[in-house]
């Protein structure tokens, strides 16, 4: 099986450090999240990988390469303009035109899943089964009893009854057949698949997983993945 690293984003939230690089060559513990992404493939099986890559590409692929040095095989799918997450999987669609299913994730996701159940549940009708994670609350919870007297303070939360997208999905190629030439997959293609009963969810709520959004992102990724590096 293949996977595709979506790996156009500008990330702008975390300016200055990409005015010179893309999201996904921010160093998280002194390497590039990329790095990260492409080894944590390696060890859950996956060998054939492919980068939709964009803004200052050059970067990414003067690091990465062949992929040799890593121990994969790397193939490129170059966005010309900001295609969207859609648009840039469906430039990709020769390099994965003889996958029945394969593994997409966001440049810029940090984790531990071991996504063995995602490939597994992706068979038909299903085209896409998404990795989901407990929303962790970006703020402390104030437990109040009913004679409004504060009880408890939660420093942040998981919040294991809402749950978010991981960016981390297998796909079935019969997506071919919803992508726009350019578009985003979650705003998109996901709803319409979910309206057809197409779109699977896997809960994974004791896992490592971190979206690197901001310079506080980076921070915790560089707590939290510290054992793993």
């Amino acid at each position: 099986m293949k996977s595709v690293i979506l790996a156009g984003g500008k990330g702008k939230r975390l300016r200055p450090l990409t005015d010179d690089k893309p999201k996904p060559m921010v160093n998280i513990l002194g390497s590039p999240i990329i790095e990260w992404q492409i080894l944590w493939l390696k060890s859950c099986g996956i060998q054939e990988i492919v980068l939709c890559t964009g803004y200052r590409q050059e970067s990414i692929m003067d690091y990465i390469g062949d992929g040799s040095k890593f121990g994969v095989k790397i193939d490129y799918s170059i966005e010309e303009e900001p295609l969207g997450t859609a648009g840039a999987l469906r430039n990709a669609q020769k390099s994965l035109q003889d996958e029945k299913n394969f593994l997409t994730i966001n440049g810029d996701i940090m984790t531990d899943i071991v996504p063995d159940e995602l490939i597994h549940q992706t068979i038909t009708p299903i085209i896409t089964t998404m990795a989901v994670v407990p929303l962790q609350s970006p703020f402390g919870i104030v437990e109040i009893d009913d004679h409004n007297l504060i009880k408890t303070f939660s420093e942040k939360p998981i919040l294991r009854d809402c749950w978010i997208n991981a960016g981390i999905y297998c796909i079935s190629s019969q997506i071919f057949n919803f992508l726009p030439e350019s578009g985003s997959l979650e705003s998109d293609v996901f709803p319409k698949l979910a309206s057809n009963n197409q779109l699977f969810s896997i809960k994974y709520s004791d896992n490592k997983w971190r979206s690197i959004d901001n310079h506080k992102d980076i921070d915790e990724a560089n707590k939290e993945f510290k054992k793993f590096h």
